[in-house]
C-alpha cells in the first residue's frame, strides 16, 4: 500500500523535482536601437514626488518596467534592491510599476520589505513611449542621458553581467566620425 502524500508533501516534492534556473539564464539584452530618440520620462512616485530624467543627468540610470503580477520581475526585485544599496547616489534605480492600482503596489512594498523607488505609470503610456512590451524591461541610462541597453526579462542585478553593463555606462561614449 502507498502512504497518502499531504497537500504540503506534494507541494514539496513539485517544488524539489522542478528545473531550476538562474536568474543569468532569463534574459536577453541588446543596445538601444541606433537612431530611436529616448522618450522623456516625468513621473511621480508612490509619495507624490516627481521625477524627471532631466534632472538625473550625470548620474548612471536604471528604469526597471514591472508588475506585482509578473513572476520574473518579484524574483528580479531583490537584487534591484541591493544593488541601489551599494550604488548608492552613483546609481539612479527607478522601478516603474505598470498600470496597477497604488494601493495593490503599496501592499507588495511593504509585504517584501523592498524601498526602491517606484514610479507610477497608472495607464501604461510610459512603458508604451520606452517599448516595453515585456516585463520586467530594463533599460539602462548612462551618465550624459542617452539610452543605451534594453534588457528584456528577469536578471541578476548584482552579477557579473549586470556589474559590466554598468561600467561601460559610466564610461565616455566613444564617437565615431
Amino acid at each position: 500500500m502507498t502512504p497518502k502524500l499531504s497537500r504540503r508533501d506534494w507541494l514539496a516534492l513539485l517544488l524539489a523535482s522542478a528545473p531550476v534556473l538562474s536568474l543569468q539564464a532569463q534574459f536577453r539584452s541588446s543596445p538601444w536601437p541606433a537612431g530611436k530618440a529616448r522618450p522623456g520620462l516625468a513621473a511621480q512616485d508612490l509619495q507624490g514626488k516627481t521625477w524627471d530624467l532631466s534632472d538625473l543627468k550625470g548620474r548612471v540610470v536604471l528604469l526597471n518596467f514591472w508588475a506585482t503580477w509578473c513572476g520574473p520581475c518579484k524574483e528580479e526585485m531583490p537584487t534591484l534592491q541591493t544593488l541601489a544599496e551599494i550604488e548608492g547616489d552613483a546609481l539612479a534605480v527607478l522601478a516603474i510599476d505598470v498600470a496597477e492600482p497604488v494601493a495593490r503596489v503599496r501592499r507588495y512594498l511593504q509585504a517584501t520589505g523592498l524601498q526602491l523607488t517606484v514610479l507610477r505609470d497608472p495607464e501604461g503610456d510610459i512603458a508604451r513611449a520606452w517599448g516595453a512590451t515585456v516585463f520586467p524591461t530594463t533599460v539602462l541610462i548612462d551618465t550624459q542621458g542617452r539610452a543605451r541597453q534594453v534588457v528584456l526579462g528577469a536578471v541578476d542585478w548584482t552579477g557579473p553581467e549586470a556589474a559590466r553593463w554598468l561600467k561601460t555606462l559610466r564610461m565616455p561614449s566613444v564617437r565615431r566620425t
